[in-house]
């Protein structure tokens, strides 16, 4: 397991509102576009993070982390295992504080590097999970 539970707890209640969801279109068919209906209910910002920038329930999208004017804390990441670490070495660039990796994706040498970097990260978790299993709201 990648990300205690105090790290998902952590992420989820203490390190900021602004969640950018690389992946995120306005696709409802999607599951980031749920997961994002359910932060975005929870008191976060979620900015969408797509190739086609679009508007996602209500905020304006970027085609990539480097593209958003304004601090993110943290990076959601619904791509491909393959793609997902180098949407974290981005997450890092940026400054981001933390990095959730959706169900399904899964990098060990994406996770070491980012926590080495010092940001806290969790792995194949979806917060639209844990946070009514935490009580977190």
């Amino acid at each position: 397991m990648y990300g205690d539970q105090q790290t998902v707890r952590d992420i989820l209640t203490e390190t900021g509102p602004v969640w950018a969801v690389v992946g995120l279109s306005n696709n409802p068919a999607r599951a980031a576009f749920g997961v994002a209906r359910v932060l975005k209910a929870a008191g976060k910002r979620v900015v969408p993070v797509h190739p086609k920038a679009e508007t996602v329930h209500g905020e304006p999208g970027y085609a990539t982390l480097a593209d958003i004017p304004f601090p993110v804390d943290v990076v959601d990441v619904f791509v491909n295992s393959d793609l997902a670490g180098e949407v974290a070495d981005q997450a890092v660039a940026i400054g981001a504080k933390a990095v959730w990796f959706q169900l399904g994706v899964v990098d060990e040498d994406a996770y070491r590097r980012t926590t080495e970097a010092g940001l806290a990260m969790v792995m194949d978790r979806c917060p639209a999970i844990e946070l009514p299993r935490l009580g977190v709201n």
